[in-house]
């Protein structure tokens, strides 16, 4: 919820281009009363904010077109991931739930939309998640380098790409990216993030907290695995805190909370990627110079470059995703990885909303 990421594609011969970018500031009372949705949530609540978020989506779609002089005739469909609400791949029974009604959008629109991606690949008995990596497989994928792509959203997730086998992918979320830091740098100091990194800088990493944390069983884990909120979130670390014999300063904590996003993902690059050459950085915790320059430490000879050295710009990754995705969608290819997912078959992704031109 920093921003609603739109972005304009086109995709034919089997080569994809980035027309157009836009983020679309998202107000903070929305933004809060997201944050706050939870399986306990009033059913009321959550049937509320996905219709005023399917609203804004298509808004968000409008205004890029007018800005790219585009009639939305023009556009063949709209991918929309939805905001996550509920993940719980794990639970019985296994189930998620994205929001920003879909109807709302291809109406506004009248551009065809594509949504709902992940339930088919729960039910296939699959984690529902990432879905990313197949497009990052497809556009980021070399001959000549072991890549990594690394995504540091709410979550964090790699997508394993070997050289010269753009077939041959696995990847999973390694746990917390920015969730936990945005939360807490919230509740203490009111900022929906920790901007550049300097809150967590001037703190010191507390190694017993540390500790408690990287004992998580979700850490210990094998892939195929995802998670979300609904398990790393305040409540996960304020357990772990009354556990702790004497107070820690809460710079201390964010501190802690950013060496626990590094840790985790570079112990899974050097345990499932060890021949990595690169790593493809997208997502809002790329603009976190202290967690990169952790990372770099953590990761000695691998390079570190941000998507926007191949031309995506790391903040429209997913977005780009979800529209190749959606063309996926229209063309009938299934794109969920059962290596990545562990869906015990290969399936099409999504829902279509046509809509009446």
């Amino acid at each position: 919820m920093d921003a609603i990421d739109v972005a304009l594609v086109q995709i034919e011969n089997n080569s994809l281009s980035l027309v157009q970018y836009e983020q679309f500031p998202v107000h903070d009372d929305l933004r809060n009363s997201v944050r706050q949705l939870s399986a306990t949530s009033n059913i009321d609540e959550i049937s509320r904010l996905d219709c005023v978020l399917g609203q804004l989506f298509a808004d968000s779609v409008l205004k890029l077109l007018k800005k790219a002089r585009l009639d939305p005739r023009e556009i063949t469909a709209i991918g929309s991931h939805g905001q996550t609400v509920l993940h719980l791949p794990v639970a019985d029974p296994p189930r998620t739930l994205q929001i920003g009604d879909a109807n709302i959008i291809a109406f506004k629109t009248g551009i065809t939309t594509v949504a709902d991606f992940r339930r088919m690949d729960i039910a296939a008995g699959g984690q529902g998640a990432p879905l990313a990596p197949a497009f990052h497989a497809f556009q980021f994928s070399n001959d000549t380098r072991h890549r990594v792509v690394l995504n540091l959203g709410g979550m964090a997730n790699i997508t394993v790409l070997s050289k010269g086998s753009p077939n041959k992918v696995t990847g999973f979320d390694t746990g917390p990216g920015n969730a936990l830091l945005d939360d807490w740098v919230h509740q203490h100091l009111d900022q929906p993030f920790d901007m550049n990194g300097i809150w967590a800088e001037s703190g010191n990493v507390n190694e017993v907290l540390l500790k408690a944390m990287l004992e998580d069983t979700y850490f210990q884990l094998s892939p195929p695995k995802s998670t979300g909120r609904d398990y790393f979130n305040l409540e996960w670390l304020n357990k772990l805190l009354e556990l702790q014999h004497s107070s820690i300063p809460p710079e201390n904590i964010q501190a802690t909370l950013l060496e626990l996003t590094v840790t985790t993902i570079s112990e899974a690059i050097k345990k499932y990627a060890e021949k990595t050459d690169e790593i493809l950085v997208c997502g809002g915790g790329v603009h976190n110079p202290v967690l990169i320059k952790s990372l770099e430490g953590k990761l000695p000879g691998i390079k570190i470059n941000s998507t926007g050295k191949y031309g995506f710009d790391p903040d429209c990754i997913e977005a780009v995703a979800f529209a190749w995705l959606a063309k996926c969608r229209l063309d009938e290819t299934p794109v969920n990885l059962s290596s990545v997912t562990g869906a015990i078959s290969p399936q099409i992704l999504g829902a279509i909303y046509s809509a009446q031109k």
